[in-house]
């Protein structure tokens, strides 16, 4: 794995945040309780209309201004003719609030950003007909509950990456199996955890609920009725007060492992190689009880002013090539089931596990909260993201 292009994406950005992203593998029908306005994806495309306004995720979109040698931009303006023009967002709420200005074409959405967009009507469905690449894409990333309604895709899956559990393999031991090692046994490494400064981060703490209190018959770490979601908010008030730092910048966290203020938490693969190229000793794992995880997805505006040159630029980034020059330099799982036959490193997939479908399957991608309950429920409210997001204020204090 090139570890460097990562590093200086995720410095020129500031902060590589995947924020409030969305899906759940528990529930693969997609947008349960959801009923979004009632638009139609195109039969055909036109004639590309000259130019593409895109919101991205810093790295998603290089067009070698970053980095000479990373440019995937180029190639599909000279092929389409479709000049791209690409604002880079630092959160879900802030591509969400971009995309109701109807100024951007597509957005490389995450998982709450995604809900959201498909409830409002601020997202179009697709039509994969028209994304011949689309044909490759993994399974799993098929009609998610954060990218589909009814079977309806409303994007093109981008790739994919879990939430892991790293520990410094010289101050903890034993060897971590559980998350129990952030929450009963927090106290075990006061001022030295770390946890992802998000309120989706609830979610962490309802999946572990969900093992070792079956008596509140958590389903779904999105699906949370009052009494799940306060057990979830008091463990994780718990839990504050044995915290050093709670990351959103990915480069901090690096350093944070480093330096040894932190020696268990919560991180990505990404992160987790990073650290140990620079001589961190650390693991990064999948706990006994699963993880939660993010799957981001491109999305064609309701309102967009280019649809065409939209629909080429969802083709283009999911076609191998590309998809394995942005999972390599981003640092996630591609899409696209040939990409790993096309990264550099020939290890990058093996250790991203973008052809283990059996290891997806303990990934609770992340998904928007809302009243009417993502398990199903009809006997209870869930409480919505809005309530998630005021927790969090508390939680930190």
């Amino acid at each position: 794995m090139r570890l460097t292009p990562v590093w200086k994406a995720a410095a020129a950005a500031a902060l590589l945040l995947a924020a409030t992203a969305c899906g759940s593998s528990d529930t693969k029908a997609g947008g349960g309780g959801l009923n979004p306005p009632d638009l139609k994806a195109p039969a055909k495309l036109g004639a590309p209309e000259g130019q593409v306004n895109l919101i991205a995720w810093a790295g998603y979109v290089e067009d070698g201004s970053n980095d000479p040698k990373v440019n995937w931009v180029s190639d599909f303006e000279k092929q389409t003719g479709c000049q791209v023009h690409s604002k880079v967002a630092a959160s879900s709420d802030e591509m969400v609030k971009l995309m109701k200005t109807g100024e951007y074409d597509a957005v490389s959405a995450s998982g709450d950003a995604s809900l959201r967009l498909i409830a409002s009507g601020d997202a179009a469905p697709v039509n994969t007909g028209l994304v011949p690449n689309y044909k490759d894409v993994f399974g799993g990333l098929k009609n998610g509950a954060w990218n589909s309604v009814d079977g309806q895709m409303y994007g093109i899956p981008h790739g994919r990456g879990a939430n892991l559990l790293m520990y410094n393999t010289q101050k903890v031991s034993p060897a971590p199996t559980s998350w129990a090692a952030v929450f009963d046994d927090a106290a075990k490494y006061k001022g030295h955890v770390t946890a992802y400064d998000s309120p989706i981060y609830i979610a962490d703490a309802a999946l572990y609920l969900k093992a070792t209190r079956p008596e509140l018959k958590i389903e779904n770490p999105y699906a949370l009725d009052r009494k799940q979601f306060d057990a979830a908010v008091d463990l994780l008030k718990k839990q504050n007060a044995n915290i050093g730092e709670y990351w959103g910048d990915y480069l901090k966290e690096v350093s944070a492992f480093k330096s040894g203020d932190s020696v268990v938490g919560t991180t990505w693969q990404v992160i987790a190689s990073l650290a140990a190229g620079e001589g961190a000793k650390v693991k990064a794992f999948v706990p006994k009880e699963g993880s939660t995880g993010w799957s981001d997805t491109w999305m064609v505006s309701a309102k967009a002013k280019h649809p065409t040159c939209a629909y080429k630029w969802l083709d283009w980034i999911v076609s191998p090539k590309v998809n394995a020059q942005v999972a390599e330099y981003f640092g996630e799982a591609p899409a696209n089931s040939k990409a790993c036959a096309l990264t550099s490193d020939k290890n990058f997939c093996t250790l991203y596990h973008a052809a283990d479908e059996s290891y997806w399957k303990n990934i609770a991608f992340w998904n928007t909260p809302i009243e009417q309950c993502l398990d199903g429920r009809t006997d209870v409210k869930c409480v919505p993201y809005a309530k998630w997001v005021q927790a969090w204020t508390e939680i930190k204090g």
